[in-house]
């Protein structure tokens, strides 16, 4: 993701008492788990193999791998240059991480399979399960990379018109995509791989970066950065239904069918969830108090939790020197990367 997972700690001490004046604390979700699991490098999605009960985290060179009920290390797969994401296609019995090149691999036993050339600079990942196909998304040119899951073979490219970041199917043919820079969603054709249109939602929010879809009642969850809201729309029309208030920073977000809820993960260390009442009314449920540079997250769909990564940063004057112009890194406390849960 273009925001990186550094970025949003410089705004914690303004955003945090604007999000919490604006949205509900109290509510059903709570942190209950954390597990501090160390390990050096940076991060991006998480992911969640609800299936197979395995939990999917990119780490630089790397993809580290948990049991997703207890959190103890199952292994790694190496290898993974600049890794972002990871998918699992259940059907093919594949997965694919992010990265140049993307690594096509067994999730069972954590082996590469083969390796996949692409071009553009791979980032996040979307898997279709109409089309069997996975989505490499790349900020540059092309916006998508289209590889089939049975075979690992790169079966086309799409242009989007902008750069993406986190992405939804209706698994029926159609995709949804943030588009960071043009304040939009793009529409997409998955069997035809091309892009149909652009639902604008700038009159509403911009730099979205977070995208969660209601499937049966065809409700989109568009989570912005500036300002922080989520713009809710209706799939098939653009139209805009309701705009929420949510924290800083978001990274990721997720729907689950069975308590009719969206969630989005901030980097200001909180989650918010949205409840949906009906497909034209909704509401923020709670804003639930995670951990500061919490931003990326996944839905285990089994139990109905959410899993967010984060770790300690050092304060600014512990930073390295030489660092001129742009945004400062927050360099990392050694051993401190921790996985947390939530739930009610």
């Amino acid at each position: 993701m273009k925001r990186s997972w550094f970025f949003v700690i410089g705004l914690v001490l303004l955003s945090t008492s604007i999000a919490s004046a604006q949205t509900p604390a109290d509510g059903p979700y709570k942190v209950i788990n954390s597990v501090k699991v160390g390990g050096d490098g940076g991060w991006d999605y998480v992911y969640a193999d609800s299936a197979d009960r395995k939990l999917f985290i990119p780490r630089g060179n790397r993809v580290t791998v948990f049991d997703l009920d207890t959190l103890a290390p199952l292994g790694t797969i190496p290898d993974t240059n600049r890794v972002h994401g990871v998918v699992v296609d259940p059907d093919s019995g594949h997965g694919f991480a992010s990265c140049n090149p993307v690594v096509m691999f067994d999730p069972k036993t954590l082996t590469t399979i083969k390796t996949i050339d692409v071009e553009g600079r791979p980032d996040g990942i979307l898997l279709d399960p109409f089309t069997h196909h996975v989505m490499i998304l790349s900020h540059s040119d092309p916006n998508v990379t289209v590889i089939n899951a049975a075979d690992g073979a790169v079966v086309g490219t799409i242009d989007l018109g902008g750069e993406p970041e986190q992405g939804a199917s209706d698994g029926a043919g159609h995709l949804y995509i943030d588009l960071e820079n043009q304040n939009s969603i793009a529409v997409v054709d998955s069997a035809a791989m091309k892009c149909t249109g652009h639902y604008d939602i700038s009159s509403k929010g911009s730099g979205p970066g977070g995208m969660a879809m209601d499937v049966k009642n065809r409700i989109l969850f568009s989570f912005c950065h500036d300002p922080a809201v989520c713009v809710i729309l209706n799939a098939d029309t653009g139209n805009i239904l309701a705009t929420l208030p949510t924290g800083q920073g978001v990274d990721a977000a997720e729907f689950n069918p069975a308590t009719m809820e969206a969630f989005s993960s901030q980097g200001d260390g909180t989650l918010t969830v949205i409840k949906e009442n009906s497909p034209t009314d909704f509401a923020v449920e709670q804003t639930v108090k995670t951990k500061t540079g919490a931003r990326t997250s996944t839905l285990d769909s089994k139990t109905n939790q959410i899993y967010l990564i984060t770790a300690d940063f050092m304060a600014p004057a512990s930073q390295p020197t030489g660092q001129t112009g742009g945004r400062r890194r927050r360099a990392i406390v050694p051993g401190s990367f921790t996985i947390l849960t939530v739930g009610r």
